[in-house]
């Protein structure tokens, strides 16, 4: 019973969900050390980006946040670790972030095989935005790895990217059907 209501969630479901909270916050935290480092080497545009991606991830662990609360489910918050702050250069870093984006949808992945195991179909409709998120995420991610590939270290075109990372504007992530 939660608050003298029967829960609708699955305890396994339940777990697995909080735990993406905490992979979702922790994806924030991630990207501010990252836009920190972009602000520190003088790539705004850089910095914005990955400042608005930490923005997003935010989005993506209330949305679970609150679908736990709307299935009755209890939010249990863990501690999040702090990022690794090895940094180089941009390219390396964005190799970072797609090696993170694929974590990231290997866990949610996972979460809908649980959905399935545990027969809980509505929240296996409810994931697979966050299947389709991730699709987009790993997709915006490798195009700027492969210009950065392409060009190299050419300063020139590092500020041409940095200008056109600079365009991107947050818009609030909410889940829809």
């Amino acid at each position: 019973m939660v608050y003298g209501r029967a829960k609708v969630i699955n305890k396994k479901i339940e777990e697995i969900l909080n735990a993406q909270i905490n992979k979702e916050f922790y994806s924030a935290y991630l990207y501010l050390a990252m836009s920190a480092y972009f602000d520190e080497i003088g790539l705004k545009g850089f910095s914005n980006w990955t400042k608005i991606q930490a923005r997003e991830e935010v989005d993506h662990g209330m949305i679970l946040f609150d679908y736990l609360i709307a299935r009755n489910g209890n939010v249990d918050l863990k501690h999040i670790e702090a990022p690794d702050c090895d940094m180089q250069n941009p390219l390396q870093v964005f190799e970072k972030i797609y090696a993170h984006e694929k974590t990231v949808t290997e866990s949610i992945e996972s979460v809908a095989g649980m959905t399935e195991s545990e027969c809980d179909l509505a929240t296996r409709n409810f994931i697979d935005w966050y299947i389709a998120e991730q699709v987009e995420e790993e997709a915006n991610v490798l195009d700027i790895i492969k210009k950065l590939k392409m060009f190299g270290e050419e300063k020139s075109i590092l500020y041409h990217i940095d200008i056109e990372l600079s365009k991107r504007e947050y818009k609030h992530h909410n889940y829809s059907c």
